[in-house]
């Protein structure tokens, strides 16, 4: 594989002039979205079929295939499979789909699975994306099992880079691991808005936030699920440079994206522990609100009872001459109170030292 010199970064970053449309079959019965076969990082011919492909390869040996597949059918897998000696258990694993990041080699064969992925603001959702790579001597074969990643940006972005292309297919497979990376910015900055908004939420004690703690938090997991495993894919291709020859430029391209994952993987775990925190943070102050609003019932409810013993009181001091009034406003013919010159002046006098004695004993009960 020749060395070549130019600025990676430059390539990664370089804005588009046009927006470009998502690869999709031309034929809605076929699950083919692009092939393309390239002679030192030019196109020279877009067979239209896997069996024009197949045919294209075999008069050009020397050149090198780009197969873009689209949720492709199990006849559809085999027949690429059967031309490319793909091995079984890769085979295998594209047409049941649902696989974890992960590299695999078999033979002169590599296989690579990724999973990109966009966050959904609206839903505070992560969608992801599968892709499957095999990676030949004179091929590349991607297959998309969702929308994303949308791959013809890394092919206008190589195409457009003939001297990259010609380095052979290990620029394929570093280019569309760039761009699955630069794919996860995004979410990471929108899972970092998110989690503002949720330490704002949090603070002014809506009872909401709870459920969307724990529901960004399983988005996070998620998203840990998809990048972290793409740290030992990329030691793994890196401890393969000098083994397969990979050129210097290549080598240092490799570097720039571990360097971009190791951020992102990075970032992911801040956040994964700052929501863990955030939600016993929030458990403390949900406990700690519960606790204020139950003294204050408690409050309140020692207010009443002090405010009942008061009346209380009252009552009994203002019942007491009560009786003894009713007593004697019975008027009984033989009642010989009735007739004593002292009887009205005892009569309010015992009322008066019955209501001051129940005075005394209640403001000695701390009653009034």
């Amino acid at each position: 594989m020749a060395d070549f010199h130019m600025p990676f970064r430059g390539f990664r970053s370089k804005p588009q002039s046009t927006p470009l449309e998502p690869e999709t079959a031309a034929d809605p019965r076929s699950s083919l979205v692009n092939s393309v076969i390239y002679r030192d990082g030019k196109a020279i011919a877009s067979p239209k079929t896997l069996a024009e492909t197949y045919a294209a390869l075999d008069k050009s040996p020397e050149a090198m295939a780009w197969i873009g597949l689209y949720r492709p059918t199990p006849d559809e897998i085999k027949s690429v499979a059967a031309e490319f000696g793909l091995h079984e258990l890769s085979v295998e694993d594209t047409i049941l789909a649902h696989q974890r990041p992960k590299i695999e080699r078999y033979g002169d064969t590599l296989f690579v699975v990724l999973r990109a992925a966009r966050y959904l603001d609206a839903k505070e959702e992560v969608e992801f994306g599968e892709l499957h790579i095999f990676i030949g001597k004179n091929f590349v074969i991607t297959v998309r099992h969702s929308e994303s990643p949308d791959l013809s940006h890394v092919r206008r972005r190589l195409e457009e880079t003939p001297e990259l292309l010609a380095t052979g297919t290990e620029a394929v497979l570093y280019a569309i691991l760039d761009a699955v990376v630069d794919g996860y910015e995004p979410v990471v900055a929108g899972l970092s808005n998110d989690i503002d908004e949720i330490e704002v939420q949090v603070f002014d004690g809506d009872p909401k936030v709870s459920r969307r703690i724990y529901e960004l938090s399983r988005e996070v997991i998620d998203f840990e699920r998809a990048a972290r495993p793409l740290v030992a894919i990329i030691d793994l291709l890196s401890s393969g440079f000098e083994k397969y020859r990979v050129g210097v430029d290549l080598q240092q391209y490799l570097r720039d994206v571990a360097d971009h994952v190791a951020n992102v993987v990075d970032r992911v775990e801040e956040y994964r522990i700052l929501l863990r925190d955030i939600l016993t943070v929030n458990g403390t102050l949900v406990a700690q609100r519960q606790n204020e609003d139950m003294q204050k019932v408690g409050e309140a409810s020692n207010r009443q009872a002090e405010e009942a013993r008061k009346i209380s009181a009252w009552a009994a001091i203002l019942f007491a001459p009560s009786i003894i009034s009713g007593i004697y406003g019975m008027n009984f013919h033989n009642m010989p109170e009735l007739s004593w010159q002292f009887g009205y002046p005892v009569a309010v006098g015992l009322m008066l030292v019955v209501g001051a004695t129940l005075y005394v004993i209640f403001r000695a009960r701390k009653w009034l």
